[in-house]
């Protein structure tokens, strides 16, 4: 396993690629855009033209990419992974997608004498870059005991979840968490600011209380200073979030909090903001009450 495989390089993976890195393993690489990969390969890491061409010198292989068409290409593509899988080779995807599609690589991948695990992660780019992620794992327990150390190297909260698909859907469950706390977080910013508060000693009042959560320590201060960088793309969280609703669809669940979030985020995309962080949704709320995020207009009553 010292040879590793990773795919994808964006704002989340190059940070964990890093992490193996840094741990001893070589790395072979391959990204959509050469360039992103660019301080990977200054490190030391080789570069792949293709998927196929990781699979054919890795032993494990990760894949962190964007949407479920990317991972189907990735996977299942005329230069993916899975047409020269080999007995013995394990696959770990860390995208957020479909369950049925991740049990689609688990089966094909098992076809062929390898096997493979979904690992979705929660954390965003701080959690990435610090090691800190929560990995919400999929798949054969005994393969997840073989990659154990190796998540060990870039989350905290590593927990087996089921079988092939599992980890998928509890990163559903993360995410209608984080849709629901999201609108919370940006609602009450809109409430202090128009009732004239300071927001940072509104915040040291909230957050140590029972409103304390990921989001308000994280994303809060970052509304504070208008910063809308993207530790997670509102494009991915539209993606998930249509994931979720489908998938509650099939198992005819009634969701109407997902619902209202999905369509508040379509809203933050219609005004162009696709590409910002999650917390850009105060953006499209702040549209709705006709005010500007920046205003610090103090409340006349």
């Amino acid at each position: 396993m010292n040879t590793i495989g990773w795919i994808g390089t964006g704002v989340m993976g190059i940070s964990m690629c890093g992490h193996l890195r840094r741990a001893g393993h070589e790395i072979v690489v391959h990204s959509r855009t050469r360039s992103r990969a660019e301080p990977l390969l200054q490190a030391g890491a080789r570069w792949a033209e293709t998927p196929a061409d990781v699979a054919r010198d890795a032993h494990i292989i990760f894949t962190m990419v964007g949407f479920p068409a990317d991972v189907r290409a990735v996977y299942f593509g005329e230069h993916g992974l899975l047409p020269v899988a080999r007995s013995g080779q394990i696959f770990v995807d860390m995208t957020t997608t479909e369950p049925s599609l991740a049990r689609d690589i688990a089966a094909t991948a098992t076809a062929r004498g390898a096997s493979a695990l979904d690992a979705p992660v929660s954390g965003g780019d701080v959690g990435a870059r610090e090691a800190r992620l929560a990995i919400m794992v999929g798949g054969d327990p005994a393969v997840f005991a073989q990659v154990l150390p190796l998540f060990q190297r870039l989350g905290q909260n590593i927990v087996h979840q089921g079988p092939a698909g599992s980890g998928q859907h509890a990163k559903m469950c993360n995410q209608l968490v984080i849709a629901g706390t999201m609108i919370g977080v940006c609602e009450s910013m809109l409430y202090a600011q128009r009732a004239g508060l300071d927001g940072p000693t509104m915040l040291q009042s909230i957050r140590s209380g029972a409103a304390g959560c990921w989001t308000l320590e994280n994303l809060a201060p970052r509304l504070l200073r208008h910063d809308y960088a993207p530790g997670f793309f509102v494009d991915h969280f539209v993606k998930d979030l249509g994931i979720a609703l489908a998938e509650a669809e099939r198992m005819q669940l009634a969701l109407p909090g997902l619902a209202l979030a999905r369509q508040l985020y379509i809203a933050v995309q219609a005004q162009g903001h696709g590409r910002c962080g999650t917390q850009a949704l105060l953006l499209a709320l702040a549209q709705l009450s006709a005010r500007n995020p920046q205003d610090r207009t103090r409340n006349e009553n």
